[in-house]
């Protein structure tokens, strides 16, 4: 049964470190949610460690710049691991090829073909046309508020010449402020439902969760599963991760699913049980907002 929590430190004693995500749970794309950032920094102050762990595109040092631009503090985390840097492994040593059909934005994406040194003896990666392509990497669409079917045509092409799709960013979708959009995940989903093979790397996929815990490492921490806490508002991503990792988690409710869970504050606990059976999640906790 997933216990309503009225804020982070009720239970943050527990664990020692966190795997936080960040859209929806500590800013909304435009701008940061100071009680999520000051619950953060709290954890932070008694010791806890903050993991960053995010579906974006972007490899890390991207994400800290943006997060400066959205005034979160680099006290409130201590490191991050992205999406956009599991699957940029995948892409240098060669998982759709090297000739590449490119989707996104490419000034928001450009860094994802940076080079990546940490890959031994990586392939050479050069963007072409799609009839020109070995496999395609998807950061996004090209029009975030475009309906993804209007890539059929693309995929259908793509799909007879057997062309795997890098899937960046598996979320389906996001609130930039009040304005939903779409992401990768929803142009990863239509080409496997199309007959496609798509690879991902982000949440609830486990190769983010290993380079999550690689980042640890790194910082000379070495945490057992059973002291980490997930935190997001994503059910098909931060929990079902989660879940198949083995980690307790924290649903934020009033992110993706505030209309569902009826959230102002809190959510509704007859609403939030309803949709966590609907959508087969079991967290740990919940809450309405990251405070």
């Amino acid at each position: 049964m997933t216990q309503i929590i009225s804020s982070l430190s009720e239970v943050s004693g527990r664990y020692k470190a966190l795997f936080v995500d960040l859209w929806g749970c500590v800013h909304n794309g435009i701008t940061s949610f100071p009680e999520a950032v000051a619950a953060l920094q709290a954890y932070r102050a008694k010791g806890g460690i903050v993991v960053l762990v995010t579906n974006s595109p972007k490899p890390r040092a991207g994400v800290a710049a943006q997060l400066g631009q959205f005034n979160v503090p680099q006290d409130a985390y201590d490191t991050i691991a992205t999406s956009g840097d599991s699957a940029r492994a995948a892409m240098f040593t060669g998982a759709v090829g090297n000739k590449v059909y490119f989707m996104g934005e490419w000034e928001r994406d450009a860094g994802f073909f940076e080079p990546l040194h940490v890959i031994h003896d990586p392939v050479e990666i050069t963007r072409v046309p799609l009839k020109e392509a070995e496999g395609i990497v998807c950061c996004g669409p090209f029009d975030p508020h475009a309906d993804p079917a209007v890539n059929r045509p693309d995929f259908l092409y793509a799909k007879q010449m057997g062309m795997k799709l890098l899937c960046a960013n598996p979320d389906i979708v996001v609130d930039r402020g009040e304005t939903r959009e779409w992401c990768a995940g929803a142009l990863a989903r239509l080409y496997t439902e199309m007959g496609g093979e798509s690879l991902y790397f982000g949440k609830p996929h486990p190769p983010i969760y290993d380079l999550a815990r690689r980042r640890l490492a790194e910082l000379g921490q070495d945490v057992a599963d059973a002291d980490i806490l997930a935190i997001g508002d994503g059910p098909h991503t931060d929990i079902a991760g989660a879940m198949g990792e083995g980690i307790d988690s924290l649903f934020i409710t009033g992110g993706l699913a505030a209309s569902e869970t009826k959230t102002s504050v809190q959510p509704d606990p007859a609403a939030l049980e309803t949709y966590l059976q609907k959508e087969q999640a079991s967290p740990a906790y919940a809450i309405g907002f990251l405070r």
